[in-house]
């Protein structure tokens, strides 16, 4: 069907509008996107649970499990997590001395390379790291500051869990009236296009991600457990940085092995962090990526660096939040637009007229037969028809 000129300005003020009331509604989008993210991961489990239990009870069930999972890492991790920056802040100005007095010059020396302009100890002073205060107790303060941000952040956090818990219940009710809204001569395409970008980004939801949580887990658990001060910290980037394949294996194990070799005066130490990484690469590659992500076509890792970069940048942590399922829409119209493309007359004007490489020369012979040659009794119903007028002709003349 052809689109006329103003259904496509239609179109197009439509999504400016949308851009625009999401753009000055994002500040309190943030727990409504949040608890869709949550509601859109924890409805497979519901599903699953719904055919021993009512909807009711596994959403219930499902809630109360995601819930005490936040609550534990919560409660676990997050005053480490303080606690580990307040130690690294404080550990700077002497990495900085240390980079200035002994790596400085030892680059100076075996490159020729003038290093002696650099003050990296004047950039400590500057920024008085040694003198930071609590990170906790700064962003507490920041929050006293305003009575109406403390009140902001309460009712987000209390809004989130509400959120999360309606949508799981009555998830598959509004999928099911939002597709009631589609045209009927869009319904096809659209339910075509949102099956594979449920594909696509729940691939990487229920694939990378997962791979990414539990690696980043056992590197904080393995370094904390050997010692290791910034263990937790150094944990969570090697797990973000996994979404790029041994990424996180560099990154990780490049930072756990400076810190080690600052922290402990043995190189037993460094060797256990080497295990620990090796260990995580391994349950990476025999156990976790096939079968988490297996031969699934998810999200390229480039794709959704640069998709979370962008939702940042534009619209803050709402945009960050959006990023995953509009990079999920646009790999897939890309993916339809790269197949029209290569059918198309355009990329190949052979291709009507040729016979295509997964056709058998047998059947295609067998499919021209037919074609040219009709069956015998074809031909002679069709010479009888055409000889014999009908009785309504006769009776005309």
């Amino acid at each position: 069907m052809e689109i006329t000129d103003s259904k496509k300005w239609f179109y197009i003020i439509t999504a400016i509008f949308i851009l625009v009331f999401f753009y000055m509604l994002s500040p309190i989008l943030t727990p409504f996107l949040t608890a869709m993210l949550l509601a859109y991961i924890g409805d497979p489990v519901v599903d699953k649970l719904e055919k021993k239990f009512s909807r009711a009870v596994s959403v219930t069930i499902t809630f109360s499990v995601l819930t005490s999972v936040f609550l534990i890492v919560g409660l676990i991790c997050v005053p480490i997590l303080f606690r580990q920056i307040d130690e690294l802040i404080s550990t700077i100005p002497e990495l900085l001395a240390w980079a200035q007095n002994v790596l400085l010059p030892w680059i100076s020396d075996k490159t020729g390379v003038e290093t002696t302009q650099l003050s990296l100890t004047q950039i400590g002073k500057d920024l008085d790291l040694g003198k930071t205060s609590s990170v906790l107790a700064k962003v507490i303060a920041s929050l006293g500051s305003s009575t109406l941000q403390i009140i902001g952040v309460i009712g987000n956090l209390f809004l989130i869990p509400v959120v999360t818990f309606y949508l799981l219940r009555d998830w598959d009710i509004l999928v099911a009236k939002i597709g009631r809204l589609i045209p009927r001569q869009y319904l096809p395409t659209t339910t075509s296009i949102t099956i594979e970008c449920h594909e696509t980004l729940g691939a990487f939801l229920k694939g990378q991600l997962v791979v990414m949580c539990v690696l980043g887990s056992i590197y904080s658990v393995g370094l904390m457990v050997v010692g290791v001060k910034f263990g937790l910290i150094i944990g969570i980037i090697a797990g973000l940085a996994s979404i790029v394949p041994y990424m996180g294996l560099m990154v990780g194990l490049g930072i756990a092995m400076i810190s080690a070799f600052f922290q402990f005066d043995s190189y037993l130490p460094l060797v256990w962090v080497l295990a620990i990484f090796m260990v995580g690469q391994v349950l990476e590659g025999t156990v976790l990526t096939p079968m988490l992500v297996g031969d699934k076509i998810g999200l390229h890792p480039v794709a959704v660096i640069f998709a979370v970069l962008a939702g940042g940048q534009l619209f803050g942590f709402v945009g960050i939040l959006l990023a995953l399922p509009i990079a999920a829409i646009v790999m897939v119209v890309l993916r339809r637009i790269h197949t029209d493309y290569k059918n198309s007359e355009f990329y190949d004007q052979s291709k009507p007229n040729e016979v295509s490489d997964h056709s058998e020369e047998g059947e295609f012979a067998d499919q021209s037969i037919e074609k040219v040659q009709p069956e015998k009794g074809e031909v002679a119903d069709q010479s009888i028809d055409k000889a014999k007028p009908e009785k309504g002709d006769l009776d005309h003349v």
